[in-house]
């Protein structure tokens, strides 16, 4: 019978003292943003980006998207609209618009009903589902436009949805 081989394990480190200060970090290096610092549209799609990711991860519990959330509350408020001119109001492209609303269809949140005012098209509306999914989106979306007001100050946020709501 072979003799089994013995196993010999690294001998342990001594324990390192964790230091009382953190290490200093270097600064990062500044970096010129050249006409960029002069130029509108580069900080609306920073800030764009930024409140998108907040936005983003406050619904994710309840798993709607920003679209979703537009679509949901847009339909809520006006039954009966046609998916054109949802897509016109929300500049959603018809396509993509389409694809958007089977999915809400399948999860039990929109209804596309046959329009009574033209066969062709289809009139929107929420269901039960759709009602407290939606309650629970405007909860939720309430608490990050509170930290936008938080993060601008009230007056400066007030001045960004009066200057940006002509567009």
């Amino acid at each position: 019978m072979p003799s089994a081989k013995r196993v010999t394990r690294p001998a342990r480190r001594a324990a390192v003292p964790l230091r009382k200060t953190p290490p200093k970090r270097r600064s990062k290096r500044a970096i010129d943003l050249d006409v960029l610092n002069d130029r509108l549209g580069y900080f609306v799609r920073r800030v764009q980006v930024w409140i998108f990711q907040d936005f983003i991860r406050r619904l994710a519990a309840i798993d709607i998207s920003p679209a979703q959330f537009s679509v949901l509350v847009v339909v809520n408020a006006n039954a009966g609209l046609s998916q054109a001119e949802l897509a016109a109001t929300l500049g959603i492209e018809r396509a993509r618009l389409v694809r958007l609303l089977h999915r809400l269809e399948q999860r039990g949140l929109i209804q596309r009903l046959p329009s009574s005012a033209d066969g062709r098209r289809h009139a929107l509306r929420l269901t039960r589902e759709g009602q407290r999914i939606l309650a629970q989106a405007k909860t939720l979306s309430e608490q990050h436009e509170a930290g936008l007001r938080k993060r601008f100050g009230p007056e400066r946020y007030r001045l960004l949805i009066e200057a940006l709501r002509e567009f």
